[in-house]
């Protein structure tokens, strides 16, 4: 039994990255279809405006801590939850597919970054089961789903940022099965090169945005006033639980 907590009123799962991949596997072999949700401060923030993301929040089948913010507002709960970057349970995901010869398919980012990342992986992992590889522009969304589908993967990979991602993933739950889907934002980027990950210092301090924002400042309106409005929300709604 998964053990899970709520962020302003949002579900968090608290599991670790390697029992998260075994019960993506368990899924797979099961025929079951498990939506994973990367959860950060900006989607939990959107939620809490918009109710039809907050009901597809409460629907996933498991969301993970991504954002370092989320790890500090369970801290604020008490509880220390260890951070999964969605950028490294993806890459887990890709080798699990590699091992088991699973179908995997891609969605999202530009052409020249979908390409420069399918090669990188083929590359790392020759033979990977790649059977669809799309790029993120396009205007007819039932297009996309019935071409998915087809391609009938048991690993699928979106990269349109949210809630984009997550609102293309509940409705393919609805036409393919047995496959573990997950929203992956800018992912594509950091795994085509074109993006340079940050570097270990940053990710271990929790800092990782910080380095990020520094290299692309456009990413500065998305965080600010995000972050610290989502945090000041988390320390009233912990001070409220416990008076």
């Amino acid at each position: 039994m998964k053990k899970k907590t709520t962020v302003l009123n949002c579900p968090v799962d608290l599991i670790n990255e390697s029992d998260a991949l075994e019960l993506s596997k368990q899924k797979i072999e099961e025929k079951k279809n498990f939506h994973i949700i990367t959860i950060n401060p900006e989607m939990i923030m959107y939620a809490q405006k918009n109710s039809s993301f907050l009901n597809l929040v409460n629907s996933s089948d498991l969301n993970i801590v991504d954002g370092i913010g989320v790890k500090i507002a369970l801290k604020l709960q008490g509880i220390n939850q260890k951070q999964i970057r969605g950028v490294d349970f993806s890459r887990k995901l890709i080798n699990l597919a590699f091992e088991n010869n699973y179908k995997i398919a891609f969605l999202g980012a530009k052409e020249e970054v979908i390409q420069k990342m399918r090669e990188n992986f083929l590359k790392q992992y020759p033979n990977l089961n790649i059977v669809y590889l799309r790029n993120g522009y396009f205007q007819n969304n039932e297009e996309i789903i019935n071409e998915i589908s087809i391609s009938n993967p048991q690993i699928l990979l979106v990269g349109l940022g949210s809630p984009k991602q997550e609102e293309l993933i509940l409705k393919l739950k609805e036409k393919i099965s047995g496959c573990v889907m997950v929203g992956v934002g800018g992912s594509f980027d950091v795994f085509s090169g074109i993006v340079k990950e940050s570097p270990l210092v940053f990710r271990k301090l929790g800092l990782e945005w910080l380095y990020r924002t520094v290299k692309q400042p456009e990413r500065f309106k998305r965080i600010f006033p995000t972050l610290p409005i989502f945090l000041i929300k988390c320390i009233i709604d912990t001070v409220k639980k416990k008076g």
